[in-house]
């Protein structure tokens, strides 16, 4: 497994019940600030063989994706996260600041 992988994978298991954490802000953690996409793959590939919160990654601003949106609405409720009728959550209020030894000042402007 790539180093990449490996670092995204371990950042989505740490995201808390209750919070939520941006495809950006997954690829920054784990090392590069334009892996976005990359981190959707990842997701989108790995979560049923490492059993991961997939529900607690959103877009940017907020939003839930599109694809299985019902059932990652549903799964972020019974965690206590908020999502507004047009599907989308306050990150001010949700998001998850990252692992403590991670520097991630630039997420918050």
């Amino acid at each position: 497994m790539e180093d990449f992988t490996e670092k995204v994978i371990n950042a989505i298991l740490e995201i808390p019940s209750g919070r939520v954490a941006s495809y950006g802000q997954i690829a920054a953690i784990a090392g590069n600030q334009r892996g976005a996409r990359q981190v959707g793959r990842i997701l989108h590939s790995m979560s049923a063989k490492y059993d991961l919160p997939w529900q607690r990654v959103v877009n940017a601003q907020g939003y839930i994706v599109l694809f299985k949106a019902d059932r990652q609405r549903e799964l972020l409720e019974k965690e206590g996260v908020e999502v507004d009728s047009r599907g989308r959550i306050d990150m001010e209020k949700f998001r998850w600041e990252g692992p403590a030894d991670n520097d991630m000042d630039w997420m918050r402007g």
